[in-house]
């Protein structure tokens, strides 16, 4: 036998009145009236074709199927409360594990410096961090979250901003523009040794440069196109090209 949404609620009526052999204190118990409750109990009696409850004008009894219905669900009504009072602990003290798939510069630039504050003031989340650089959808591969570049969020997601846009400069090590020169304006890094980057969804970064009003993104020549910041901030400081 199916049941509906207000059968459950009707249950738990039911389950007050048994408690309290009073409708009286039961409406008290659960927040509504009187009538209210005797309402709900006469449609549940009538739905199901089933006598629950003798009533009189001093008291409320179990009939035997109100008994028997009683002693069914009691049980389970108990373990929903419980479960419930678990959902609350989870929201006056969050617990739980999260699993964070975050690019490698993210990693570094926004967790890094906020994690062990983090794991001080929560001790009961366990942080499950994977440091990918794809593009991956972050929920089918079982993800509770992502950390994305600005643009390259997918529309149907949930997106909150963690930090203030970020500036980027051209860097190189002293011994590069002793050898090639010194860039001076964007146009200039097309007859230099750039580090190209890949992006996690596989497209080459075109460095972006803003003055004023004015924007330009260039696709910069380079011996080398990397996907690890590291492996290029190493290649900079050997002097082998700009990033």
């Amino acid at each position: 036998m199916k049941f509906s949404r207000s059968d459950l609620a009707d249950f738990a009526y039911f389950l007050a009145i048994a408690r309290n052999r009073s409708f009286r204190r039961a409406s008290l118990e659960l927040g509504i009236s009187a009538s209210a409750l005797s309402h709900a109990l006469k449609g549940l009696e009538e739905r199901h074709g089933v006598r629950l409850l003798n009533r009189t004008n001093r008291s409320v009894t179990l009939t035997a199927a109100g008994e028997a219905f009683r002693d069914a669900i009691a049980e389970h009504f108990d373990a929903i409360d419980h479960a419930a009072e678990v959902l609350n602990r989870f929201r006056d003290a969050p617990a739980g594990r999260i699993r964070l798939n975050v690019p490698e510069d993210a990693a570094e630039l926004i967790l890094a410096p906020v994690l062990p504050r983090f794991v001080e003031l929560y001790p009961d989340i366990e942080i499950d961090l994977s440091i990918d650089n794809r593009m991956i959808d972050v929920i089918d591969q079982g993800y509770d979250a992502g950390i994305r570049y600005g643009g390259t969020v997918p529309e149907d997601m949930i997106v909150q901003r963690i930090s203030p846009p970020m500036r980027w400069v051209v860097a190189g090590s002293p011994a590069y523009f002793e050898r090639f020169g010194t860039p001076q304006v964007p146009q200039d890094l097309m007859n230099h040794r750039c580090m190209k980057i890949r992006l996690g969804n596989d497209r080459i970064y075109h460095w972006e440069f803003e003055k004023g009003d004015e924007a330009v993104a260039l696709a910069v020549p380079g011996p080398l196109t990397i996907g690890n910041s590291r492996i290029g901030l190493h290649m900079a400081l050997s002097g082998a090209a700009l990033i």
